[in-house]
């Protein structure tokens, strides 16, 4: 592997390339997440054997990538690759779930469900926002953070951060208390499953309506069971869903404050919803063998821990000390809130 110690992997990545040489530049990073994603499979499967289930792979894949992270400086040659993974394959991934579920697996999150879903992510951005006011923190990173929080994780961020025009600062801060509390989540929701005796259901849907990113809910939820993991990603991708109103009330908010003359910027789709729904409607046509989902089921776990491990190597945890307390304590409060509502929603609705 080769390290730099003056050249970080935070480096600003290469303009935009002619695809061959794009595809050589992603190498190095793809590389680099495909060998953590083996070593994470490898635990994974020892664990396994040995009866020990909170070493999920895509437990071990993000946690690795952390700690890689953390200790080795990475040259900026990496982060093309590692980006790459952390977007497109992660998305790629989500599309493919699609093979596991069908619509009457969807219909079984039912109203109820969606109840639970819309009304806790509300409340959950509505509070952060009063909140971030009551300690001062600058409107812009709470508004990254509430975003972050309610809908889902870094992606909200970077949508949200095209409509209120955060500095890259506030943005990479958002990015990393949003990206450690929900690292927090893989590993404190299973345990709490255990100790309150979850079913499958309840921890699948508590997963998808509390968690930040896509990827972490699928992590989380996946250790539990399958039942638990489909009814997650479901709920979850239900949820990101929201953060087309959420924009646009944003949007709206800030019209008044916009600068004359000024632009105003196209509001992010996210297509991967919609290919994942289109492949759920399709596999709710039973049209697909079962030998060939199982073998996409097997790739598609590979792709997930890439994901994830790009994930964690994207984790700056000095930055959630960085920038002072009010920010961090903002965000701790929000994850604290949304989990104890929608589990405390699941509960009494579901």
């Amino acid at each position: 592997m080769k390290v730099s110690a003056k050249t970080d992997i935070s480096s600003p990545p290469s303009p935009s390339l002619p695809w061959m040489a794009q595809i050589k530049a992603w190498l190095p990073g793809l590389g680099l997440t495909g060998l953590l994603a083996a070593m994470a499979l490898g635990i994974g499967q020892i664990s396994h054997n040995a009866g020990i289930k909170l070493l999920n792979p895509l437990l071990v894949a993000v946690l690795l990538g952390i700690v890689v992270r953390q200790t080795v400086s990475l040259s900026a040659v990496y982060r093309p690759g590692i980006q790459f993974a952390m977007k497109r394959i992660l998305r790629l991934a989500v599309i493919l779930l699609g093979l596991r579920l069908s619509m009457a697996e969807i219909l079984a999150v039912g109203p109820v469900g969606l109840i639970i879903i819309t009304s806790s992510t509300i409340s959950t951005f509505l509070l952060t926002i009063w909140l971030g006011k009551r300690l001062s923190v600058n409107p812009k990173l709470t508004r990254l953070i509430a975003a972050g929080t309610s809908i889902c994780g870094a992606s909200a961020i970077v949508a949200t951060n095209a409509v209120v025009d955060g500095s890259e600062e506030d943005m990479t801060y958002a990015i990393a208390t949003i990206t450690g509390f929900g690292t927090l989540a893989m590993v404190s929701y299973p345990l709490i499953a255990g100790l309150g005796q979850l079913s499958p259901e309840t921890f699948g849907l508590w997963c998808g309506a509390s968690i930040h990113e896509v990827a972490q809910v699928i992590a989380t939820a996946f250790q539990h069971s399958a039942t638990s993991g489909d009814i997650a990603t479901v709920a979850k991708l239900s949820r990101v869903l929201l953060i087309v109103p959420i924009l646009l009330g944003l949007g709206w908010q800030a019209r008044g404050s916009r600068i004359p003359g000024q632009a105003q910027k196209a509001l992010p789709i996210p297509w991967f919803v919609l290919f994942f729904a289109g492949l759920v409607l399709l596999n709710s046509l039973q049209i697909f063998p079962t030998a060939f989902k199982a073998s996409v089921a097997q790739g598609n776990q590979v792709l997930l821990c890439i994901a994830l491990a790009a994930m964690g190597l994207e984790t700056y945890l000095y930055k959630l000390v960085k920038l002072g307390l009010k920010p961090l304590l903002l965000a701790g409060f929000s994850w604290l809130f949304l989990a104890i509502t929608s589990l405390f929603l699941v509960q009494v609705l579901s």
